[in-house]
């Protein structure tokens, strides 16, 4: 096995096996710095206006912190560049069209200020409706970043689709079930019941006991307040009609 794969399968064993968003972010740093990406940060917009968008990342947190703070996600270039199309695009100072406002100017510059000068984004948008970015960062040391990108460029995509569907899981907005918020885990295994799972059979998937699939199945059920699991998975369907 080459060491490019060697490092895929550690980060996807890693995330895999993550169960809250600082592992995840823990996971994703690790490939980031082993790909000589610098950083990453990966945004995803809220179904709900109003609500804050949900952020995991590796950038400065002084920065982030302003970032949300401010509702920069409202204003960012990036973002809007994002929900308009698929494709990978490059973005930052250099690479910017000459015609900006002055607030996307100031975003640019700000975000320069901590580091944040240039970057590759990969738009996420998936069959469920959900909205996302990934974008991998670099500060002025620019020719490793673009040497790094062309190297990976085949690889990166799948990692930015592949940490957006754990990312998902992960997040309490859409593990909320019939009013309760299930664990990543007991979401994931009612999930998986709704696809006609059996508990020994979830337990092969994801690697864990039968009697461990069937210990969060319960934990499902008691939330929800319901006695068997076909109650459980109507409320998940429903739930997912909401959204």
């Amino acid at each position: 096995m080459s060491q490019k794969y060697a490092i895929i399968q550690t980060f996807v064993d890693q995330l895999t096996a993550c169960t809250d968003q600082h592992a995840a972010q823990q996971s994703m740093a690790y490939i980031t710095t082993a790909l000589n990406l610098s950083c990453f940060a990966y945004l995803a917009l809220p179904h709900r206006p109003g609500t804050p968008p949900t952020l995991i990342s590796t950038y400065p947190s002084s920065w982030t912190t302003l970032y949300l703070q401010r509702k920069y996600e409202t204003i960012d270039p990036v973002v809007r560049r994002a929900i308009c199309q698929t494709e990978p695009f490059r973005w930052g100072l250099g690479y910017e069209p000459r015609r900006q406002s002055d607030t996307e100017r100031e975003l640019f510059e700000q975000a320069a200020a901590f580091g944040i000068r240039c970057g590759l984004t990969f738009p996420i948008h998936d069959n469920e409706g959900a909205l996302a970015a990934l974008s991998f960062a670099a500060d002025e040391r620019r020719t490793n970043f673009e040497r790094s990108i062309i190297e990976h460029d085949q690889h990166l995509r799948l990692i930015a689709m592949f940490f957006h569907a754990y990312a998902r899981r992960l997040s309490a907005a859409d593990r909320v079930v019939g009013g309760a918020v299930l664990s990543p885990r007991e979401f994931e295994c009612l999930e998986w019941s709704s696809r006609g799972k059996s508990a020994s059979e979830i337990g092969i998937i994801l690697g864990i006991s039968q009697r461990t699939a069937g210990f969060h199945l319960d934990n499902a059920r008691a939330k929800l307040g319901v006695r068997s699991l076909r109650q459980a998975v109507a409320l998940l369907a429903e739930s997912k009609s909401r959204r």
